[in-house]
C-alpha cells in the first residue's frame, strides 16, 4: 500500500510551507518541498532563487525546475510513497506549469510534459490550493525578495490566476482554500476538506 502524495500550491506567501509542515506532522508523513530538498536540488535552487542571476533564461530556469523535480522524485518522493508514508509536498508540478507557463509565456501545454518527463507522470492524489488577496501576500513578504518573489506584481498575478484557472480544470483532484487568518483558522480549513476528500 502506497503512501498518500499531497501537495500544496499558491503564490508567494499564501502561507503553504508552514501549512505542509504542520500538516506533515499531523498525518506522522513526511514534508519535503522544491526547489531543493535534496543535495543535487540544493545547487539547482540556489541558481533559481539567486537574485543575482537576472539573466536566467525563462526556458532554462523551466528546465532547472525539471531537473530538480526529476531528482526529487526519485530521491525523496516516490521512495517515501512506495514505503506507504504519506507524502506532504510545498510545490510541484502546478507551479511549473504555472509559473513557468503562464507567468514566463512558455506555454502550459509544455511545460506540463515537461514535468510529465522530469517524475515518470507521478501525480499527487490531493492539491491544496491556499489562495490570499495579493495585498495581503505583498504585506508578507516585505523587501528581502528572492529572484522569483521579485518578478513584479503582474507577473505575480498571471501567476495567481493560472493556480486559479489550473484549480477549475481540475475540480477532483484540487481544493482552493483561503490562506487568510490565523495559522489555526487555515489549519482548520484543510482538516475539513482533507476529511471530505478521504473519507
Amino acid at each position: 500500500m502506497t503512501g498518500r502524495f499531497i501537495v500544496f500550491e499558491g503564490g508567494e506567501a499564501t502561507g503553504k510551507s508552514t501549512q505542509a509542515r504542520l500538516l506533515a506532522a499531523r498525518l506522522d508523513g513526511h514534508f519535503t518541498f522544491e526547489p531543493g530538498d535534496c543535495s543535487i536540488g540544493t545547487a539547482v535552487r540556489t541558481i533559481l532563487l539567486d537574485p543575482q542571476n537576472v539573466g536566467l533564461d525563462h526556458r532554462s530556469e523551466a528546465l532547472l525546475y525539471a531537473a530538480d523535480r526529476a531528482q526529487h522524485v526519485a530521491e525523496v518522493i516516490r521512495p517515501k510513497l512506495d514505503a506507504g508514508i504519506d507524502v506532504i509536498c510545498d510545490r510541484y508540478i502546478a507551479s511549473s506549469i504555472v509559473y513557468q507557463g503562464v507567468g514566463r509565456n512558455l506555454g502550459t501545454e509544455q511545460v506540463a510534459a515537461l514535468s510529465a518527463f522530469a517524475t515518470a507522470e507521478l501525480q499527487p492524489d490531493l492539491v491544496i490550493l491556499l489562495d490570499v488577496d495579493p495585498d495581503v501576500s505583498s504585506a508578507r513578504l516585505g523587501d528581502d525578495l528572492d529572484r522569483v518573489e521579485a518578478a513584479g506584481d503582474e507577473f505575480h498575478r498571471r501567476v495567481r490566476q493560472g493556480f486559479l484557472d489550473l484549480a477549475d480544470a481540475q475540480p477532483a483532484s484540487w481544493v482552493v482554500l483561503d490562506g487568510g487568518g490565523s495559522i489555526e483558522q487555515v489549519s482548520a480549513r484543510i482538516d475539513e476538506a482533507l476529511a471530505g476528500y478521504f473519507s
